[in-house]
């Protein structure tokens, strides 16, 4: 039992659902997805909230659950005074959102050691500073999931969530994941007006999430490329705000704000 960084109550690496840890929406009677089918059957819940839950204690990939949880009993150098997630992680904002963020997977010692997707991480760093800028988050910083962060119109999220070895999730593991992410949009879906999908992976998972949306052949991804699907809804490209990108320039801080400046004139602000 190690202690919370930020409130300092003790807990065990994965934390348990139901253990306190800030922002779980699980308690020790969520269900448990246990297979493929168990998550198409509990991938139907009447809540956002009960959603959540549901996500953050899914053991439905063998091999993602044995790494996730492996590393938050090593854990990094850095950060090994502190407990671990260890767990699933659901999307996290504004339950009513007009933009919607969707990303990749949760990093091993960012949203899988704190519980909050991009949080703890470089990318997160990078995109969480942008949102702030862009006014659709309180602060520029996401630390870990007890820090006191809000989201004003966005909802961050994505198509696995589990944090794969060599950030490779298998074709099957993301097929598995993938009824999680469709009862998310089913949820929110009335309110979102712009999808905007970090790279060219997530921009794929949001076409076939929107299949219903769209006629015509599958728009390119691009940065800034903007792709109108039906009135009311468009898909908004952008690179994803990792290391290397924003190492080498590809994606600037800059590139960022003109993405979600876009995405807010798009959303009607």
């Amino acid at each position: 039992m190690l202690p919370h960084p930020r409130t300092g109550q003790l807990f065990a690496s994965p934390a348990p659902a139901g253990a306190g840890w800030p922002g779980d929406p699980a308690t020790a009677l969520t269900p448990v997805a246990a297979t493929a089918p168990a998550v198409r059957r509990l991938a139907k819940p009447a809540t956002l909230g009960e959603l959540d839950a549901r996500i953050s204690v899914c053991r439905a990939c063998p091999r993602l659950v044995d790494w996730r949880e492996q590393v938050a009993v090593q854990k990094r150098r850095a950060f090994a005074g502190q407990p671990y997630w260890g767990r699933p992680v659901p999307g996290w904002g504004d339950e009513r959102p007009r933009i919607f963020v969707v990303g990749l997977a949760p990093a091993a010692h960012g949203a899988n050691r704190t519980g909050r997707i991009f949080t703890g991480d470089r990318s997160g760093d990078q995109l969480f500073a942008a949102l702030y800028r862009a006014g659709l988050v309180s602060a520029p910083d996401s630390v870990d999931a007890a820090d006191g962060l809000t989201a004003h119109g966005v909802r961050i999220s994505s198509p696995v969530r589990c944090a794969p070895p060599a950030n490779a999730p298998t074709p099957a593991e993301r097929q598995t994941c993938a009824p999680w992410l469709a009862a998310e949009w089913q949820l929110i879906s009335a309110d979102v007006r712009v999808v905007v999908p970090l790279g060219g992976f997530a921009w794929g998972v949001a076409l076939n999430l929107l299949a219903d949306r769209r006629s015509g052949p599958k728009p390119k991804f691009g940065h800034g490329v903007v792709a109108e699907l039906d009135p009311g809804l468009s898909l908004l490209g952008c690179y994803h705000p990792s290391q290397q990108n924003m190492f080498t320039g590809r994606l600037t801080p800059a590139m960022l704000d003109d993405v979600f400046a876009t995405g807010k004139q798009l959303a009607g602000w």
